[in-house]
């Protein structure tokens, strides 16, 4: 028994001392994955690879982009919740994946409050396209063609899926005009844009990308006004639609942000916040982001940024009630 009793003291040293070294682990060790829940070539597979590439000199380890699309981006969402909580597996969100797609997805089953914020990346204007050919070039008369062809043939309108924040822009425009439309929901932006040129859809609330003036140049679509309360400084020759008289208050725009699951220790969260915030500040990424029409966020803390995911939380899920949001 005495020959065993030093064994065993030595033995839980032992342990106890590859437990401290375990905890004191330096936090990024190895790789981190970037979830960007559309395919490769997109306005967000863009933002995701210019801030990764950049955060990647902060961290002092490579961020790595990997693409995965569909059921309005849940299926993204959901894999960086089956990874471990341990910031080693980042996700590039916005409303359409981590609060609306949950409430329109039968097949999606995890909530909002299973993600939490590190730091919201900035904002992105909304513009009204049509199809070119549209009888309609203002948004009151876009109101009024929708509901003159609501019992002969519904307006169409385009998203990226099911849930998505572009679906609920739609339905709301629908639901707040009395006006019948029927939704069309793409896997990306790319083929929905096609498909206007082409028109077979006609009309989309998107975010504003300068690749629509080559289309507006091209003949393919026209951009009817923004939804913003007045007019964005970035977009100040476009009308926004509560210019109108039919759509007043029809204010929006969309917010894109990195989040990690909940559970994710707060010390991590912190580095990647850090390295966030340090890419948002370099000149030159900033002047990248707004070239791509982005209100670049300012800094934030973990209570801040929580904060505006709970008051967005709530936001949208009263509009989706509103709208009687299909569950398919």
């Amino acid at each position: 028994m005495k020959a065993i009793a030093p064994k065993i003291g030595t033995l839980l040293v032992g342990l106890l001392l590859a437990s401290a070294a375990m905890a004191a682990d330096p936090y990024p060790s190895k790789p981190i994955t970037m979830m960007v829940p559309y395919p490769a070539g997109g306005l967000s597979d863009t933002l995701g690879r210019l801030v990764s590439t950049n955060m990647a000199k902060h961290l002092g380890q490579p961020v790595v982009v990997e693409n995965l699309s569909g059921m309005s981006g849940a299926i993204g969402a959901q894999k960086v919740l089956d990874a471990p909580g341990d910031g080693y597996h980042l996700f590039q969100a916005s409303p359409n994946e981590v609060i609306l797609s949950p409430l329109a997805n039968e097949p999606v089953k995890f909530k909002s409050e299973d993600f939490r914020m590190v730091q919201l990346l900035g904002t992105f204007p909304i513009v009204l396209l049509a199809r070119n050919d549209l009888p309609a070039n203002t948004a009151d008369e876009v109101v009024t063609l929708a509901r003159k062809v609501s019992k002969e043939r519904p307006l169409t309108y385009g998203s990226v899926g099911v849930g998505s924040f572009y679906h609920l822009m739609g339905a709301y425009l629908g639901a707040t005009t009395n006006a019948k439309m029927t939704h069309m929901p793409y896997q990306g932006i790319a083929p929905l844009l096609k498909d206007m040129g082409e028109g077979k859809v006609d009309i989309a609330m998107l975010p504003y990308s300068k690749q629509y003036q080559a289309l507006v140049e091209k003949g393919s679509l026209k951009i009817i006004g923004t939804l913003a309360n007045t007019r964005p400084k970035s977009l100040a020759n476009l009308p926004t639609v509560n210019e109108g008289k039919l759509l007043n208050n029809f204010g929006f725009s969309i917010w894109t942000g990195y989040m990690v699951k909940k559970d994710t220790p707060d010390r991590v969260v912190e580095q990647l916040n850090k390295a966030i915030s340090a890419t948002l500040a370099d000149p030159a990424v900033r002047k990248q982001l707004e070239d791509q029409s982005m209100i670049v966020a300012s800094p934030m803390t973990q209570v801040e940024g929580n904060r505006q995911y709970a008051r967005e939380t709530t936001i949208f899920r009263a509009i989706a009630q509103f709208v009687k949001l299909p569950r398919q």
